[in-house]
């Protein structure tokens, strides 16, 4: 496939002479003939002679071999591309022709769209439609590990091939590709590695970064790395999505490529803001404790507002974010010890063992309440949620320059994620999202 592609053009340019009747080409600089007077003019960087072709002509056909066997097996990967439909009620399928069009007229391309607009499940298939993915791999990146299986599993289930063959994925630990994968999940920081060992990227035909709003320090150093790569692999196609905010940067990064948006399937979503009791100056608690209290109290509020305004059928689960596992589990005490009936309480982060986490997705009875890190933000979806509670915190990677090491302090989150947050209870009926 691709992986060796740039050994083979180099053997290509010495061996294209011969065709014609002329002496091979050697690696040596363009004006050897001129200087062969001047000692170390022809040789290497290294100080070493450029090694000759010693047969041509059997170079020469074992060069045509490879290139044989190689249409062979693109040949073989086309015929794995499944039957590719589109769920028609997702918005992104409404301009799966204009998004394809852009796709095949343009190295790269930038996809605006918000929250439930079946984005990262849908632009894989668009490009296997094109026939992407038969040349070398359609890699598809996502900012978390959860979000990269759940995605493939996703994937896999709407091309209706086996998880792990026609699409696979890997992460950290976790390596399910085979031969014949055609979509690769994988996490940003899989893709950078990869970077050490493969530094023009052979392996791959398209690569989708998604998520690329998040701004985290891997995706960075991709959209450098990619914007450096792009004239050396003309033949790469870069698909970047993101959040509707500060679209326009990520296409002037890259020589002003197009820019295509995409509604979300969104429902009205009513906005409340609930602040924390403010600090007494004669009375110091702890800050968690606060929160705790605004958590249960947001839950109250909601089941006040649902018999109000008869929301009673329905979905009704609640999706509650939060910094990191520690507080998942001090909140979901919390929860527990205020027993509020016929009310599950699951957590979700990345820690999770895969059973765990496939229990959000699971049909259930009553009300559920997921507690989550900002994975449920973006690319994962929790179906069934109604209703969102937000402290607008999470804890977002850093890194030290005097230190030198990666940092995950606590934050607050920015107004991008803030959207994606609230964007999470307005796809299955109207809405509430507490701040």
């Amino acid at each position: 496939m691709l992986k060796d592609r740039f050994r083979l053009q180099q053997k290509w340019k010495q061996l294209k002479p011969v065709l014609s009747g002329q002496p091979p080409l050697t690696q040596s600089s363009p004006g050897q003939g001129q200087n062969q007077g001047q000692k170390g003019r022809g040789k290497g960087r290294r100080g070493g002679k450029a090694e000759e072709i010693k047969d041509p002509q059997a170079a020469l056909e074992k060069l045509i071999a490879q290139i044989q066997r190689s249409a062979e097996r693109v040949q073989e990967r086309l015929q794995l591309i499944p039957k590719v439909e589109y769920p028609e009620n997702l918005p992104v399928s409404q301009k799966k022709e204009q998004i394809a069009e852009a796709i095949r007229d343009n190295q790269v391309v930038v996809i605006a769209g918000e929250t439930g607009s079946g984005k990262t499940t849908q632009i894989p298939k668009i490009c296997l439609d094109l026939g992407l993915g038969a040349r070398g791999l359609i890699g598809h990146t996502q900012p978390r590990r959860l979000a990269a299986r759940t995605v493939a599993s996703r994937v896999a289930e709407e091309l209706k091939v086996p998880f792990g063959q026609q699409v696979g994925y890997q992460v950290r630990f976790t390596d399910q590709v085979t031969e014949n994968t055609l979509v690769k999940l994988m996490t940003d920081g899989i893709l950078l590695a990869e970077t050490q060992n493969d530094r023009f990227l052979n392996r791959y035909e398209v690569l989708i970064i998604d998520e690329a709003h998040e701004r985290s320090l891997n995706i960075d150093f991709l959209l450098g790395y990619l914007k450096q790569l792009l004239p050396k692999r003309p033949d790469l196609k870069v698909i970047i999505t993101s959040a509707t905010i500060d679209v326009e940067r990520f296409s002037k990064h890259f020589s002003n490529a197009p820019v295509i948006e995409v509604s979300g399937r969104t429902f009205p979503v009513d906005l409340l803001y609930r602040p924390l009791m403010e600090l007494d100056d004669d009375e110091e608690r702890d800050y968690d404790q606060y929160l705790h209290q605004g958590i249960v109290e947001a839950v109250e509020e909601i089941t006040a507002i649902e018999k109000e305004r008869k929301w009673g059928s329905g979905p009704r689960d609640i999706l509650i974010f939060l910094p990191g596992e520690r507080e998942i589990r001090e909140t979901a005490e919390v929860l527990r010890k205020a027993k509020f009936l016929h009310t599950e309480i699951l957590p979700l982060y990345a820690r999770l063992s895969a059973k765990e986490q496939n229990r959000v997705f699971q049909s259930h009875s009553g009300r559920r309440i997921v507690l989550s890190t900002n994975v449920a933000e973006t690319s994962l979806t929790v179906p069934g949620i109604r209703y969102v509670i937000d402290p607008g915190t999470a804890r977002i990677s850093r890194y030290s320059y005097r230190s030198k090491v990666q940092r995950l302090p606590v934050e607050a989150v920015s107004q991008a994620s803030a959207n994606q947050r609230k964007g999470r209870c307005g796809r299955v009926a109207e809405g509430l999202c507490i701040r």
